[in-house]
């Protein structure tokens, strides 16, 4: 996270910026808050127990209701490939 932090900065040196985080203690440790605040970053971390915030748990629950709810994939590679289809068709099939 610390070197996520730096090259962020180094990336964006001019603008204000805020990070928004999930729980993870990874994230919440002091060496990370402390580089934040010496690289004027802003931590914003999701309150707990909050999946419809973040994106990625809405992402999986609509994999998973659109894809993967009452079928068998017999393999792993169709199980895959029905992974693939829907993330392919999110930007566009799925997009509303």
């Amino acid at each position: 996270m610390v070197h996520l932090l730096r090259k962020l900065r180094a990336q964006f040196s001019e603008l204000p910026m805020t990070l928004v985080l999930d729980n993870a203690a990874y994230q919440r440790c002091a060496s990370v808050r402390d580089k934040a605040a010496e690289l004027h970053i802003q931590l914003l971390f999701l309150p707990p127990y909050s999946p419809n915030l973040n994106l990625i748990e809405r992402l999986g629950k609509f994999v998973k209701a659109q894809y993967l709810h009452s079928v068998y994939h017999e393999t792993f590679a169709e199980f895959k490939q029905a992974m693939d289809d829907c993330l392919t068709k999110t930007a566009t099939d799925y997009k509303p």
